[in-house]
């Protein structure tokens, strides 16, 4: 089984790069889809949904330069789930986006 995801819709904030102790860079920023269906009258509505994504080395920094906020864009990538403790010591669970493909539309 394999594991990938594509997803085209819109940069939703600017990336926030982080520089690592071992010279790698990461870009966290967020991304926006829209789906469109017809309710119970038949009207037509649209749904957003916000996505989590990250990138790791040269990507970060190509997103870094390239991701401009509302921009539309594809990625392709993988999900990973990640488990964290918060400040108040309370157990969280997200879902992201890792990038590995990204082109400005």
């Amino acid at each position: 089984m394999r594991n990938h995801i594509t997803l085209i819709g819109r940069v939703g904030t600017y990336a926030e790069v982080t520089k690592l102790d071992n010279g790698n860079k990461v870009a966290r920023f967020s991304m926006s889809t829209e789906r469109s269906y017809r309710d119970t009258n038949g009207t037509i509505k649209q749904d957003v949904e916000w996505h989590r994504l990250f990138a790791w080395g040269e990507m970060a920094q190509f997103i870094e330069s390239y991701a401009e906020k509302g921009k539309k864009i594809a990625i392709h990538g993988r999900l990973v789930k990640r488990t964290f403790l918060t400040k108040d010591g309370s157990r969280r669970c997200v879902t992201e986006v890792e990038v590995k493909n990204f082109m400005g539309i």
